[in-house]
């Protein structure tokens, strides 16, 4: 059920079946969503001798990152409520649905799990390392971090509004939702240009319309 209002909860959370079940739910699925994702990158990457920074490899990335995040809810939806993001456990906990307790087991699975997910890339890649994200040319720390910032907000504004909030209606399924809103990282490596960069998430918001 619901909570309804903020609450500490209790350390013993920590011991209950349902907050370990859901916690590991939390794990698998942030493995499945950084490997399918990331891994889909450095394939991609491979295959076309470092074409990820063209168009078609932010359009790849995209795809690969929503369809991967869209598997990792499915798997964890029932379980966890999928929020396979810490921004979205964030917004759960604000608005009063998930306890501060269990939300510190729900991002501790989740960075796990995304740290696990890295070393599993970098064994089947025979040591590739996963790319690691920065600014473009051009692009200050507070540009990235307004951009960040309100792109995150309408993240978690759109899957506690369509997903989590009880007082929602039952528009449609959660997983269908929190598709495709699924994005990579706001910002390319650092030989991306800006204009680049707002293709990706102009990508997004296309994806995003067509489902609709």
């Amino acid at each position: 059920m619901p909570i309804h209002k903020f609450t500490f909860g209790s350390p013993g959370e920590a011991s209950q079946p349902d907050a370990i079940k859901a916690s590991f739910a939390e794990f698998f699925s942030m493995i499945i969503f950084i490997f399918a994702g990331q891994g889909s990158g450095l394939a991609f990457d491979k295959l076309t001798d470092g074409g990820s920074t063209t168009a078609s490899g932010l359009i790849m990335a995209s795809l690969a990152h929503a369809f991967a995040l869209f598997v990792a809810v499915s798997v964890g939806a029932n379980i966890s409520g999928g929020h396979v993001n810490p921004a979205v456990t964030f917004g759960a906990l604000v608005g009063g649905n998930i306890s501060f307790f269990r939300s510190i087991m729900y991002w501790i699975a989740q960075l796990l799990g995304s740290v696990v997910a890295c070393f599993l890339l970098k064994f089947a890649t025979g040591g590739k390392v996963t790319p690691a994200f920065g600014l473009s040319s051009g692009v200050s720390v507070w540009n990235g971090f307004i951009l960040e910032a309100v792109m995150t907000f309408g993240l978690v504004y759109t899957v506690y509004a369509t997903a989590i909030d009880p007082k929602r209606e039952n528009l449609a399924p959660q997983v269908v939702l929190q598709a495709p809103v699924g994005r990579p990282q706001s910002f390319s490596r650092q030989d991306n240009s800006m204009l680049q960069t707002w293709i990706r998430d102009a990508l997004n918001v296309d994806d995003m319309a067509r489902m609709l």
